[in-house]
């Protein structure tokens, strides 16, 4: 990206705003200004010609994409988030499933290496081991455990800022203060893969977690007598719901509602495995097998959904058009929704002072080109 760039003649869209023939001066890698009419002085200037400009996407949940697993190792992560930013996902919280802590303790030494050669890496979400056997999914069983002592030390020892955020099952011995002290730390705490009840969900966003992972999936559904997790997410303000937007993990109509009921507090996510922007195929998820056919990924068993190949341009997509979001609204679920649930305040709009990351896309919602912010 040029030092000194205007972007010109732009529709330009995040969750504050839907300016048609707007411009946005980029200077230093971050964003100066943002208006219409009149444009400022710039040494390069880009006339978009009437494409869509929204702010790079952030993915909270992906565990690979491009043919390649993110706990395969470093190059695989490298190869993996550059298959995603082509789809417009410019910050990429790597999620790691269940393993052993010490398979889990190299793993998370390796995204650190990542994570220092390249800012858009945003950390680490561990998805797992803390899960519910019940609702385990593709987690492998035999490595399901319990919030204990080693479990916490991993966690709490880890280099600062790189585990930004533990998806735990509430009931699990030790899981209610492993929630308290894992967010006095400052980790981000989901609830998810869980047999939780609604009463307990209260209890677990009292403690401190503020996501619910992948809403709908994995949990209690809701009922009309025993309303489970995802009601107890609706009734707080201070939580964020994951939403995996692909058609199969969550029937449109669900996922409407889901979104009218929370706005602004629904992150669009992946869960996207390594087929993401890749071909069907035999893949592997941690250490189970994964078979894809027609971009669905499920288990031996044929039946459990191992993850997605979603990427997250193709979700906005999908909201806009087929779910009739404003475009304000469904590019926000993939920026600002997600950027605020992480706390990060340099992501996630088109204002000044933001990095500028962007997104160009087409009137038909696909993107054309990806610009990333120099800055660190």
């Amino acid at each position: 990206m040029t030092a000194d760039l205007l972007l010109t003649g732009a529709r330009v869209v995040d969750a504050r705003r839907d300016l048609p023939d707007a411009w946005v001066h980029v200077r230093d890698g971050l964003i100066a200004e943002v208006g219409s009419g009149t444009t400022p002085h710039a040494e390069e200037i880009l006339d978009l010609d009437g494409a869509i400009l929204t702010p790079g996407l952030i993915d909270l949940h992906v565990h690979g994409g491009g043919g390649h697993a993110f706990d395969d190792g470093t190059d695989a992560i490298t190869a993996g988030v550059a298959a995603h930013r082509r789809h417009g996902t410019t910050a990429t919280l790597i999620s790691l499933v269940s393993s052993p802590l010490d398979v889990l303790r190299r793993q998370l030494s390796v995204v650190e290496v990542a994570r220092r050669s390249d800012s858009r890496i945003l950390g680490v979400h561990l998805e797992g081991p803390c899960l519910s056997p019940a609702r385990r999914g593709a987690h492998d069983p035999t490595v399901l455990g319990v919030p204990d002592a080693p479990f916490m030390d991993l966690v709490l020892s880890a280099e600062p800022g790189l585990i930004r955020q533990v998806t735990l099952a509430p009931e699990l011995p030790g899981a209610l203060d492993a929630i308290t002290k894992l967010a006095a730390r400052g980790i981000r705490v989901a609830i998810g893969h869980t047999e939780a009840d609604y009463a307990l969900t209260r209890e677990a966003i009292a403690r401190g977690a503020t996501l619910l992972t992948h809403a709908l999936n994995a949990m209690p559904a809701i009922g009309h007598r025993r309303p489970g997790p995802v009601p107890a997410a609706l009734d707080d303000d201070r939580t964020t719901l994951e939403l995996i937007l692909d058609g199969v993990h969550v029937d449109p109509a669900v996922a409407r509602m889901l979104l009218t009921a929370a706005p602004r507090r629904v992150a669009l996510i992946t869960d996207a495995m390594a087929a993401a922007a890749h071909a069907d195929g035999d893949y592997r998820l941690g250490d189970l097998d994964v078979h894809v056919v027609d971009g669905r990924a499920l288990l031996d068993d044929g039946v459990t959904i191992a993850g997605s190949t979603l990427t997250l341009d193709r979700a906005v997509r999908t909201a806009v058009l087929d779910l009739g979001l404003s475009a304000s609204d469904a590019v926000g679920a993939a920026t600002a929704v997600p950027a605020g649930a992480l706390g990060d305040a340099s992501r996630g709009l088109i204002e000044p002072g933001m990095r500028a990351d962007l997104v160009a896309w087409d009137a038909d919602w696909r993107v054309q080109r990806v610009w990333l912010s120099p800055s660190s």
